[in-house]
């Protein structure tokens, strides 16, 4: 199968190379000179990636995902399934969905529900939206699990951003509490308490601080439109709103 991947930073390098080695013909697109990952057909325009595709990906930034799908559309082949795996909100996957719909081509809202860097292109998936077969036979071949949810295209991210709540929640307050510990002399104590809560031990405390060094900026949009979310269920948003600052505050240092 013809697959498009748009985006090809450390989570869309990783899809791509994925579904080369699964043995489909893989067409990559990204702006940035970040390298090309092996089996990857690299082109210039998401036009040259998206023509003749059977399924798109699109790894970008959240914020770039509807610029990305208007240039993709008029490009886009009937019944070809364009899965979104940006981090973008339930509203914008909603509006993202009709827009895709309008060619012909069948979108799925893609929430990937773990952590990349360790299980990579196998990292569970949860799936919303009319192209969620086509997605899930792709998550297959890639060894990846994926749930197809209910509710049309933003349940996922919905299902994510829940979800969210507690697990970004909970890598900003391991990243303060062991601030705190190291300024105090007590950080291998605090890390003790920590890992005596969390069943992987060691290995969670440092792939949480890892993580969260590494992704700050992108988290802290994802907390964004968590607390949009919240404030849509009539959730209070508390935690919400100050992990969206935490995240923010440990991108710029």
């Amino acid at each position: 199968m013809r697959c498009a991947v748009i985006g090809l930073g450390e989570a869309g390098s990783a899809y791509a190379a994925g579904l080369a080695g699964a043995g489909h013909e893989v067409r990559g697109v990204d702006p940035k000179p970040v390298a090309t990952p092996a089996g990857v057909k690299r082109v210039e325009t998401i036009a040259e990636a998206v023509g003749g595709a059977a399924a798109v990906l699109v790894l970008t930034e959240s914020a770039a995902a509807p610029g990305v799908a208007r240039e993709a559309v008029p490009h886009l082949s009937p019944g070809a399934c364009y899965a979104d795996l940006t981090s973008s909100g339930p509203p914008t996957m909603a509006e993202l969905g009709a827009l895709v719909a309008g060619s012909g081509a069948l979108f799925v809202d893609v929430a990937i529900l773990g952590p990349m860097p360790v299980a990579g292109s196998r990292t569970a998936l949860m799936l919303a939206g009319p192209g969620s077969a086509l997605m899930a036979g792709l998550a297959a071949d890639l060894g990846a699990p994926a749930e197809e949810t209910d509710g049309g295209p933003g349940a996922a991210m919905a299902h994510k951003l829940i979800r969210s709540v507690f697990l970004k929640g909970l890598a900003g307050i391991v990243w303060e509490a062991t601030t705190a510990g190291r300024a105090a002399g007590w950080e291998d104590w605090i890390r003790g308490q920590i890992a005596a809560e969390l069943a992987d031990g060691q290995a969670a405390i440092d792939r949480l601080l890892t993580g969260t060094a590494k992704h700050a900026a992108r988290r802290a949009h994802e907390m964004e439109s968590a607390t949009e979310y919240l404030a849509h269920l009539g959730v209070p948003n508390e935690l919400c709103d100050a992990t969206t600052r935490v995240h923010t505050r440990i991108a710029g240092t």
